[in-house]
């Protein structure tokens, strides 16, 4: 049952999609999903891991979860509880419905041998007393390609890109996907059906923009990576002053990026090359003339928490070695709570409870921040949220945590 008199909780039936799925496009601002959307989100939903709350025939919450696997610091690909589809009516807030849905799903995750649970924050204020961190930043730019330029690395002209039908070349990208998951920390591995979600293009979505392109970046016959975006052809004053939208780019070595970039820079009457969410330490940062015209902006993007504590802390590697006890606090999954004594290095690591004196203090959030190696444990003391017991321990674990390429959680859910 819910937490509030009258509502009931229960997981979500197929019969009932639509009432759900409409619940949830008005809780999130009443705009009309597309028919293909709403077909390809009833298609990927997992039934069984997706919660309604009723009062009576109406539907006044809902949330759900995905079955993932997210790369961590080391390669490993760790079973992950990708938390989606998170409502309250506005007619029913205040009244505990989101704390027992939040409840049930970290509940449901930790019976499913799940250690880590993910989420893309609608409201970022809303989920860290749920225990989430803000784990990957993403980042957005508008370029002046009137303006900027690039300097390409000597082998670029190696690679041919050529225009193809998206869902004609889609095998071929998705094999390029995959063979980047492993490299860096924070990427999803692609379940059966979620390729698709790359290809939703309905017309009501593009705002006077293109139809969906793309092309792929081949070496040697081979692909080894593609850019999918879209243009909107414009006009000002002093002529043509069109945008290039990127909604995708992925290549397998930096040749294959540098030739992306440069296709992307130079198609006919357009000025403004807009890109979103791509990595912080992406390597064309490096290629421009001119970094101030590209106009860059960070913001927050996939959050993370920790289930498991021990499990998951011991499923990635340290790129330091690192002997530290944590104290850790976790009000609400108590089974995390206490000292944990962590030890590792770049070979591999273990988490177990532990009796000794604490070198560290923080919560469970500030875990879920640090734990994918892009946000320091330093920068969170500093903060106030996380306290230094043994002189020398924050640096240690700061160091050890870190990862080489920043985490990026490029898969949307």
């Amino acid at each position: 049952m819910g937490s509030d008199r009258g509502t009931e909780l229960r997981t979500l039936r197929p019969e009932e999609f639509d009432r759900w799925w409409d619940h949830l496009v008005r809780a999130f601002g009443g705009g009309s999903a597309s028919p293909e959307e709403r077909e390809l989100d009833k298609s990927l939903t997992e039934f069984d891991r997706s919660l309604a709350v009723w009062d009576a025939d109406a539907v006044v919450g809902t949330s759900g979860a995905f079955s993932f696997r997210m790369t961590v610091p080391g390669g490993a690909v760790v079973p992950t509880a990708g938390v989606t589809m998170v409502s309250v009516a506005a007619t029913h807030r205040r009244r505990g419905l989101l704390t027992t849905m939040m409840r049930r799903l970290l509940d449901d995750a930790r019976a499913k041998g799940e250690p880590l649970a993910a989420l893309f924050a609608s409201e970022p204020a809303i989920y860290g007393r749920f225990g989430y961190g803000t784990a990957t930043l993403q980042l957005n730019a508008e370029i002046d390609t009137g303006r900027v330029t690039l300097a390409l690395p000597e082998d670029t002209d190696g690679v041919r890109v050529r225009y193809a039908p998206p869902a004609d070349v889609l095998q071929e990208c998705e094999a390029v996907y995959a063979a980047l998951v492993p490299r860096r920390p924070g990427m999803l591995a692609r379940r059966p059906g979620w390729e698709r979600a790359g290809l939703l293009d309905p017309e009501s979505d593009r705002d006077g923009a293109s139809a969906l392109q793309c092309v792929v970046a081949e070496r040697d016959g081979a692909v080894t990576g593609y850019a999918r975006f879209r243009t909107k052809l414009g006009w000002g004053p002093s002529g043509h002053d069109g945008t290039v939208t990127l909604e995708d780019l992925a290549g397998l070595d930096p040749a294959t990026e540098a030739a992306l970039w440069r296709f992307l820079f130079g198609i006919d009457l357009m000025t403004t090359l807009t890109v979103r969410g791509r990595p912080v330490d992406e390597a064309w940062q490096h290629l421009v003339s001119d970094v101030r015209r590209c106009r860059l902006r960070l913001r927050d993007a996939g959050y993370v928490r920790l289930v498991e504590v021990g499990t998951a802390l011991s499923a990635r590697t340290y790129v330091a070695p690192v002997d530290v006890v944590l104290d850790v606090e976790d009000a609400f999954c108590p089974w995390n709570g206490g000292r944990w004594r962590l030890t590792g290095d770049a070979k591999g690591a273990s988490c177990e409870r532990t009796a000794d004196a604490p070198d560290l203090a923080l919560t469970v959030r500030e875990l879920g921040s640090a734990y994918l190696g892009g946000v320091s444990l330093l920068s969170l003391a500093a903060a106030g949220r996380v306290r230094e017991v043994r002189p020398g321990a924050l640096t240690e674990a700061s160091v050890a945590f870190g990862s080489p390429l920043a985490p990026w959680l490029p898969h949307g859910f």
